[in-house]
């Protein structure tokens, strides 16, 4: 037992407390020399030398607290410092009281904390550094009275340092205040954490202030206190109330201007919008109002605009640019946005965002700007197209006038006929263009295998058309659309699968493919001819762009299938690889529920 009592970290005691007051150490473990600096023998010849050694400022603590426990038979517990060989050691003991022949025996233990109460010391410094420098008052009361109040809290009040230590903490609070801090003070002492509340305050120099408040328990050297923490929220409130103030006087003009404008905060968030911007995007207040407006109205490809304008709005820029902006059924709304700074005080509180609608100005403006570039195109294509073949022809009329000629002439007269040809069918192609344009849908029942069966028929003349296997099928349920149109689109697609066909590898091929799909048809066209470089895919709908040399048609054939396509309200797609052919994929809605069938229809 002696070897066990040894090794533990602490020193094992019995201590007896004897009637007559006389008191003695019953034993005392032999690790008291390592731990207390004193022999065993010591300890049960003098049961004073323990007193001895505590230091002066924690021996009153160590009689009150031990006399406490015996007056109460309780247990009793210490913590306090020693001097052994010169330093300084925290020594922890516990002892419990048990019934003695002619007293009371103690059995405990001592225990040497000194370790811990260095870390603890440790961290109460950067404790205590922390509460110095927070930008916010904190303060300690026991029984009302302020007994510890950091730094900020002495600026918070105007006060000096340390003029709050010592005085009552209701001083400081405005007598509208008075009941809830009263209230809330009697709930702390009963153990409960209090949530952040606002409360008047009177500073040092008589000012009122207002502050926001949470209070907590908090032991303070032994002692019930309540700890409080200190918000002034003055200039918030008056920032407030100005925010207030000018909302009053811009409320009549932000509701009824004849435009979109939306008040948004600093950070981009919804607050107020008007009506013309639920006319103009769609939206009411409750499905925008505290969100990012970025995240409703701009679209994905201009977000990065979106955050760059709300930072320079921020930043106190006034800008204007012409952009474009969503609504929310996510139809493109062409803006011109007016953005700028709420301030109050040099100091931007939010942002004003004007958008005025100029879409119909746009779609006219783009309208004429496409119309003039394709009329310089076809003026100039034209005109290139029509005097190439007529050059040729003049050209050979003028060999077969030299004297001296011996040329054949039917060879002349030949080529005379393919120029004319050509010419034939680039006016046709032009023809077709305008007629496109011009024509309204006119809309029938769809015979695709009649369609398909005559185009192929009719363009058999062309180079090269004997050679080419056609595999057709349809399988769709009746279908209504223009039949001129969808002509047209065949057309131009079995041309060029016949012009562009590999001559050097296998049999031609075009395989058709016409399915019903989503309340209209998929159209699939797949030809395995000389197919279309990647650089040259996103071009080939352009008018008068030939992706390859070997081109000898006008350029203008997929233009039109993808202009009839769009008339159609149709999508189409391509994809192609040199070598291996080329598919066209179109999507193109039934028209039966257009109002010109309905009117057919009842005729």
């Amino acid at each position: 037992m002696q070897q066990l009592f040894k090794d533990l970290p602490g020193v094992v005691y019995e201590y007896i407390i004897r009637k007559d007051g006389s008191r003695s150490f019953r034993y005392i473990s032999e690790n008291c020399k390592d731990i207390l600096g004193i022999c065993a023998d010591a300890f049960l010849q003098d049961s004073t030398v323990f007193r001895k050694i505590i230091l002066p400022d924690d021996s009153i603590g160590f009689e009150e607290t031990l006399q406490q426990s015996h007056d109460t038979h309780s247990a009793w517990n210490w913590e306090g410092r020693i001097s052994v060989n010169g330093k300084i050691r925290w020594i922890e003991t516990r002892s419990n009281p048990a019934p003695y022949a002619d007293g009371i025996m103690r059995k405990g233990i001592m225990i040497d904390i000194t370790e811990r109460k260095i870390q603890e010391q440790q961290q109460e410094v950067r404790f205590q550094s922390l509460v110095e420098h927070l930008p916010l008052g904190i303060g300690i009361h026991v029984n009302g009275k302020l007994v510890m109040a950091n730094e900020y809290a002495h600026k918070i009040m105007h006060a000096k340092q340390g003029d709050l230590i010592g005085r009552n903490v209701m001083e400081f609070v405005h007598p509208d205040s008075k009941p809830l801090v009263l209230e809330r003070m009697k709930r702390v002492m009963a153990g409960e954490t209090l949530a952040v509340a606002e409360e008047k305050f009177i500073r040092s120099d008589g000012a009122i202030i207002f502050v926001e408040t949470s209070a907590m328990p908090f032991n303070y050297k032994g002692q019930q206190g309540v700890q409080i923490i200190v918000r002034d929220i003055t200039e918030q409130k008056r920032v407030a109330e100005e925010i207030r103030k000018n909302e009053t006087l811009f409320t009549q003009l932000f509701n009824n201007v004849p435009i979109a404008v939306v008040m948004l905060d600093v950070n981009g968030r919804v607050e107020m919008i008007n009506p013309g911007f639920s006319s103009i995007f769609g939206y009411n207040l409750p499905e925008v109002k505290g969100k990012n407006l970025n995240d409703f109205i701009v679209p994905s490809e201009l977000q990065i605009e979106g955050i760059d304008l709300n930072n320079l709005i921020a930043a106190k820029r006034v800008i204007q640019v012409e952009t474009f902006r969503k609504r929310k059924d996510g139809h493109r709304v062409d803006v011109i946005l007016y953005g700028m700074p709420i301030m109050i005080d040099d100091h931007a509180i939010g942002i004003y965002g004007v958008y005025v609608d100029i879409t119909s100005h746009k779609q006219m403006e783009e309208e004429l700007k496409t119309r003039n570039t394709e009329l310089d195109n076809f003026v100039y294509k034209v005109s290139h197209d029509l005097r190439a073949p007529l050059s040729s022809i003049l050209g050979l009329v003028n060999l077969s006038k030299l004297p001296g000629n011996t040329d054949d002439l039917h060879e002349y007269i030949r080529i005379i006929g393919e120029k004319v040809a050509d010419l034939d069918h680039f006016i046709s192609d032009v023809l077709s263009h305008s007629k496109n344009l011009k024509l309204d849908v006119k809309i029938d029942k769809i015979d695709f295998k009649n369609i398909l069966s005559r185009t192929i028929t009719d363009l058999n003349y062309l180079d090269g058309a004997a050679d080419v296997q056609f595999a057709i099928s349809v399988e769709q349920d009746e279908f209504y659309s223009d039949p001129w149109r969808i002509g047209e689109i065949f057309r131009n697609l079995v041309s060029n699968a016949i012009k562009y066909r590999q001559t050097d590898a296998g049999h031609p091929r075009v395989q058709v493919q016409i399915s019903s799909a989503d309340g209209g048809v998929r159209i699939v066209f797949a030809d395995n001819g000389i197919g279309i470089n990647e650089e040259n895919l996103n071009r080939i709908f352009e008018m008068f762009y030939r992706a390859t040399e070997q081109s000898d048609g006008s350029g203008i054939g997929l233009y039109i299938v993808k202009n009839a396509v769009e008339k159609l309200n149709g999508l189409i797609e391509v994809q192609s690889k040199p070598g291996a052919g080329t598919t066209f994929t179109i999507l193109l809605p039934d028209q039966r529920a257009s109002v010109g069938l309905v009117e057919d229809q009842k005729a």
